[in-house]
């Protein structure tokens, strides 16, 4: 059975005090260099052209077909590998300025196509005119997302996308991978970390939905299978909507012993860390300043958990 977080190993008469120790310092020091990233001024990454970023289209072999995928890493050596999960809009542009930036930073990045199973990406070219209030722009997304919440998929997708990253030359395989959700991608990320929770060393959802149901699959009643360290980002728009759902996140990381920030962003909309959002009536939803403080927090964890 794999240890989960907090468990001692066997390793002697001083093994639980050491292996205390490791944890209260890995959690001091996420929090610690969390709390410097949130005051510092936001600093934006050098052109992914300048960095010598390597893009590529590639296709992940999975029990349920091929998936498209866009890669991104530097140019020369190997490096922490990241797994990213889009929004329910899926692989499009903007999702690949993040492969980019953060490739840049100097991590080796996979962004699939989630719904590779219904036809290739990218399957919205109009994400800024899409009406949520529309019967019939709603309709365009129930085709999608249904085999992508069928029962085992998403524990086929994650597997199959560490997997890849894993045998990817320009990934560091000596350390951990580190995953990232917006939208419906948070809950996306949270389950990754489950799923593979001797593999995945951070997590991080970004106005994450559904992160906590009444089911019993709620990735909130996963903490106890993750041994990442984890920064959940939540839109103040979904926090007046479900107040509690962030102090049952906070509880059940806690009694996981698993080290967690989770932080509501006030003022924010859903969806406010991607740039092509719909606007919600007459306000924009993207905001630039904040979308740029979560990506600092993003890479701070990043660079604390994927060491």
């Amino acid at each position: 059975m794999d240890q989960q977080p907090g468990e001692v190993k066997p390793e002697g008469a001083d093994g639980a005090t050491v292996e205390a120790a490791k944890v209260d310092r890995s959690r001091r020091e996420f929090v610690a260099l969390s709390a410097a990233v949130g005051v510092a001024a936001a600093a934006r990454s050098m052109p992914a052209a300048a960095a010598g970023v390597v893009e590529q289209d590639v296709e992940i072999k999975t029990p349920d077909g091929n998936c498209d995928a866009a890669l991104f890493h530097p140019a020369h050596g190997s490096h922490p590998g990241v797994l990213i999960w889009t929004d329910i809009f899926g692989l499009r542009p903007v999702f690949r300025d993040f492969g980019r930036r953060l490739a840049a930073a100097g991590y080796t990045v996979l962004v699939p196509n989630v719904y590779y199973r219904a036809a290739r990406a990218p399957l919205f070219n109009d994400v800024g005119s899409f009406d949520f209030h529309s019967a019939a722009d709603r309709a365009r997304l129930q085709p999608l997302t249904a085999p992508l919440n069928a029962a085992g998929a998403i524990e086929t997708d994650a597997t199959a996308h560490l997997k890849y990253l894993d045998a990817q030359a320009p990934a560091d395989r000596t350390k951990r991978i580190g995953t990232q959700g917006y939208c419906m991608g948070g809950p996306l990320a949270l389950r990754t970390a489950a799923i593979a929770g001797d593999r995945v060393g951070a997590a991080a959802s970004f106005h994450g939905g559904g992160l906590v149901t009444d089911k019993p699959d709620s990735p909130h009643l996963l903490a106890s299978k993750i041994k990442a360290q984890t920064y959940i980002a939540i839109a103040a728009s979904d926090d007046a909507r479900q107040p509690v759902a962030k102090d049952k996140l906070r509880e059940a990381f806690a009694a996981a012993n698993v080290p967690a920030q989770i932080e509501v962003y006030a003022g924010t909309q859903h969806g406010w860390c991607v740039p092509d959002m719909p606007r919600s009536g007459n306000q924009p939803v993207y905001s630039e300043p904040d979308a740029e403080r979560a990506w600092q927090k993003l890479t701070a964890l990043y660079r604390t958990a994927l060491a």
